[in-house]
């Protein structure tokens, strides 16, 4: 087991075997140029950029709804083990500016097939992310191609992970 500090809160193992964190984790990340890594920041330092008051705010705002999609997600047969959420400023409002709880932004867990400890399941990038890793992809722009077999598997994911969420078929798909 890999013990990692996160929030200033020793974690066991990673995100994908240690399931979810109680209290919800907030780690903020700065956007970098498109095709790099978000960057991580510590509190701190978020603070020292966006003022003590916003990031308070931030923080606030990002486990509420992070509480949120677990309690959507719970009763549909999923764990929603993590999330990002992408704010923005216009003016002096704050944006929520991307997507919410898609299999692109968040990590869905099939609460039958959970087991602590254990690799799981999901309904999101990691599918595309083992793949990749097979081919000795160094995580670089730009990525390799993926064969028809991939995009369609991951599209099934995706749109399982819709059904379960929404509790009907996606239309026009």
């Amino acid at each position: 087991m890999t013990n990692r500090s996160v929030e200033s809160r020793e974690t066991s193992q990673t995100a994908p075997e240690r399931g979810r964190d109680e209290p919800p984790l907030f780690t903020p990340t700065t956007k970098l140029p498109q095709g790099q890594h978000d960057e991580a920041m510590t509190f701190a330092t978020l603070q020292a950029t966006v003022g003590p008051q916003l990031a308070g705010h931030l923080q606030t705002l990002s486990i509420a709804l992070y509480t949120r999609g677990q309690d959507l997600a719970e009763p549909r047969g999923l764990i929603l083990a993590d999330t990002k959420f992408e704010f923005g400023m216009l003016g002096d409002e704050l944006l929520l500016i991307d997507e919410l709880f898609t299999p692109d932004s968040s990590r869905f867990w099939p609460q039958d097939g959970y087991q602590p400890g254990r690799p799981s399941p999901s309904f999101d990038t990691q599918f595309v992310l083992d793949y990749v890793t097979t081919l000795g992809w160094n995580r670089q722009p730009p990525g390799p191609g993926l064969p028809a077999e991939i995009v369609r598997k991951t599209r099934e994911r995706y749109l399982e992970a819709y059904r379960r969420l929404v509790g009907a078929e996606p239309q026009g798909v």
